[in-house]
């Protein structure tokens, strides 16, 4: 697949999640059947090794062969992928982005190292070697709100000064600030920004240009059932989306801020509700998992805010 170009990289990405066993061992016939399921909801692409697939949590062998698996199977049926490359060692994602780049994704996403937070020299440094491992293929750096190096707009349009093959930017929004959107508009030439799933009609309307969508993790044929409904109704789209935060925030959100759960446990929790794969209950250690038995529970009152997400496909 050729390089994407920031104009491609756009709308609902449905992400991989790792599939696991009851000791949160990787079960690739499982994660087979996943990726069949996701390329079936026809998103506009598909990523691995996202937080949802604890890219973190990997041997190399283990992240090769999710890598070609996703691969394979996106080349088969004509849809852009791109592959995460990313760990908090900048050694160990170099060396990753070396092992995959014969795969041909359309990107490779990258974090910035983490262990301490770098200089704008610094990230300048990592990317441009990053850069020249890629031999030509597109970069997507993801700055997640935990990252010890916090990225704004004209952070971007620096960094996309020095590296011209980096073509987005996944990062956390803030729908009620619209000051952080006004200040796309200056700075994201040439770059594709992708926000949260769940804001992602919203951020659209104000000058993003998609999502890795957490909501795909509930169910992607519904998660890119929305996208496509913006096109044709915004309002139904709005109206939709603030029922998704009110399941976000009353159902999901909580495990966060008031159990100390990870992201990562939310969206495999997600994907249990939605019922649209066996990707197991179980993360890999030490994280702790959601326990499984409370599903039955929230989904009685996750279809009751967004039935839309519980609709058989």
């Amino acid at each position: 697949m050729k390089p994407l170009k920031d104009t491609e990289i756009r709308g609902n990405w449905a992400t991989v999640l790792l599939t696991t066993d009851k000791n949160g061992i990787i079960d690739f016939t499982k994660l087979n059947d996943e990726i069949d399921v996701l390329i079936e909801s026809k998103p506009n692409g598909i990523y691995s090794n996202g937080t949802a697939c604890e890219f973190y949590s990997q041997t190399e062998d283990e992240f090769f062969s999710i890598s070609e698996l996703l691969a394979s199977k996106c080349e088969n049926a004509n849809l852009p992928f791109q592959i995460g490359v990313s760990h908090m060692s900048p050694q160990v994602s170099l060396k990753r982005l070396e092992t995959i780049r014969h795969l041909k994704p359309g990107a490779v996403q990258l974090i910035l190292p983490d262990w301490y937070p770098v200089t704008h020299s610094e990230s300048v440094v990592f990317l441009e070697k990053m850069a020249e491992a890629a031999d030509g293929l597109s970069l997507v750096l993801y700055n997640p709100p935990h990252a010890k190096k916090n990225l704004l707009p004209g952070d971007w349009k620096l960094l996309k000064e020095q590296i011209p093959t980096l073509m987005g930017v996944k990062v956390a929004d803030n729908n009620s600030d619209l000051n952080w959107y006004e200040s796309l508009k200056d700075n994201t030439a040439g770059l594709s920004v992708f926000i949260p799933g769940h804001n992602i009609i919203t951020g659209i309307s104000y000058g993003a240009h998609g999502a890795y969508s957490n909501m795909a993790c509930l169910n992607p044929f519904a998660a890119q059932k929305w996208y496509e409904l913006m096109k044709t109704d915004m309002n139904s789209a709005l109206e939709l989306e603030e029922r998704i935060k009110i399941f976000m925030n009353t159902l999901i959100k909580p495990f966060i801020v008031n159990h100390n759960y990870s992201p990562q446990a939310c969206d495999r929790f997600m994907a249990i509700l939605g019922g649209w794969a066996d990707v197991g209950s179980k993360l890999r250690w030490p994280y702790r998992s959601i326990p499984s038995d409370l599903a039955d529970i929230y989904r009685v009152n996750a279809k009751k805010i967004i039935p839309e997400f519980f609709i058989s496909n």
